[in-house]
């Protein structure tokens, strides 16, 4: 009893397929240029899926990093014994380079900070040891804070 019922789904099987032969050969025949468009078009679209996964690969990532930084501010000319200032005979362009020659920046550092060019910074030094009486700027700036001009 087994064997008819193998036979007969054996049978079923072959016949299937056979019909299912024939109505590919229907399709291919009938429908060949929609077929190879088709066929075509999907191997562009991963053509083109590969090409776009292969060169455009997402950029490295930046990591920013923030960091509090304290950076001393020169004192605003409020604060500042003006009678003092008055009696050396300093310009306010001068008194602001001596206040930053006191913080240690450099005649370049200088120069950026209040936008002018290193020759004028050397001269407004230079203008400032004469006031001064130094020929140093640890003796500028140790003679205005015992003037009080800067603290």
């Amino acid at each position: 009893m087994n064997k008819r019922f193998i036979l007969y789904g054996v049978i079923i099987a072959l016949g299937s397929i056979a019909l299912k032969m024939l109505e590919y050969k229907f399709i291919i025949i009938n429908h060949s240029f929609e077929l190879y468009g088709g066929a075509l078009a999907i191997g562009f679209t991963i053509l083109g899926i590969y090409a776009g996964k292969k060169f455009t690969k997402p950029k490295e990532r930046e990591i920013i990093i923030e960091k509090m930084v304290y950076v001393p501010t020169p004192p605003s000319n409020d604060l500042i014994n003006q009678k003092a200032v008055a009696d050396t005979g300093l310009s306010k362009r001068e008194y602001e380079i001596l206040e930053l020659m006191a913080y240690g920046y450099s005649n370049q550092e200088i120069a950026d900070k209040i936008f002018v060019s290193i020759s004028t910074v050397k001269t407004h030094i230079s203008n400032i040891f004469i006031k001064l009486d130094a020929t140093r700027r640890t003796q500028a700036v140790k003679k205005a804070k015992e003037l009080n001009l800067i603290s």
